[in-house]
């Protein structure tokens, strides 16, 4: 079901060919014209590798009983965590629903170890040494999850927010934080400035009339 406070709907697709299944295209186009819920877009992306999607550009993404059919299909499935992060707005969360471990891993251990959803920067890391590599703090921050009862599979439920300093160094978040009082103070600059400008025309307003 789509709720209708959804504005719109970016479908990707956890099958080998990327494409989206006839009957699950169906059921979406249909519950938006029903229901008078989103506007779906039927995006034939692989779940793994969102490419049809621009970094940050979305408020949420939903794994439903996903990762599993990945594996399944070829596709890496902890790649399409990677993905969830790179395509989120910082704040944007992520909400899961799927298989407790997936080929002897565990999904939340996944989520919650994405440090980078850059490849070529983690394959660069490898070669340092690890006085080089600066750690980074994590791209997601728990909200909370829970084990799914009823079921003769374990899965676990739960929900994860974009950090708005994820992916980055201590040092880079101490730059952002220094650049950014910079930012502060020289709006408060000019803001008081402006206020100078006013005070001065007001002030020589008073003036003239007085003259008159």
């Amino acid at each position: 079901m789509i709720p209708r406070s959804v504005e719109t709907l970016i479908t990707s697709s956890a099958e080998a060919d990327g494409v989206i299944p006839v009957t699950a295209e169906r059921q979406l186009r249909q519950q938006a014209e029903r229901r008078g819920a989103a506007r779906v877009r039927i995006v034939n992306q692989h779940a793994d590798n969102l490419k049809e999607t621009k970094d940050e550009s979305v408020d949420v993404v939903i794994s439903m009983q996903a990762a599993e059919r990945m594996y399944e299909n070829g596709l890496d499935w902890t790649n399409s965590v990677k993905e969830a992060a790179r395509v989120l707005k910082p704040g944007g969360r992520f909400l899961f629903v799927e298989k407790t471990q997936i080929n002897e891993i565990d999904y939340i251990d996944c989520v919650m170890g994405t440090y980078s959803f850059d490849q070529n920067e983690e394959k660069d890391d490898s070669d340092k040494s690890d006085e080089e590599v600066q750690p980074k703090r994590r791209l997601f921050e728990m909200v909370g999850y829970d084990d799914v009862d009823m079921v003769l599979v374990p899965h676990i439920a739960g929900v994860v927010i974009k950090s708005s300093e994820g992916g980055m160094t201590d040092l880079e978040v101490e730059a952002r934080k220094t650049d950014d009082e910079k930012d502060r103070l020289a709006e408060l600059s000019i803001s008081a400035f402006e206020r100078g400008i006013k005070k001065r025309r007001k002030k020589k307003k008073v003036q003239d009339e007085e003259e008159v």
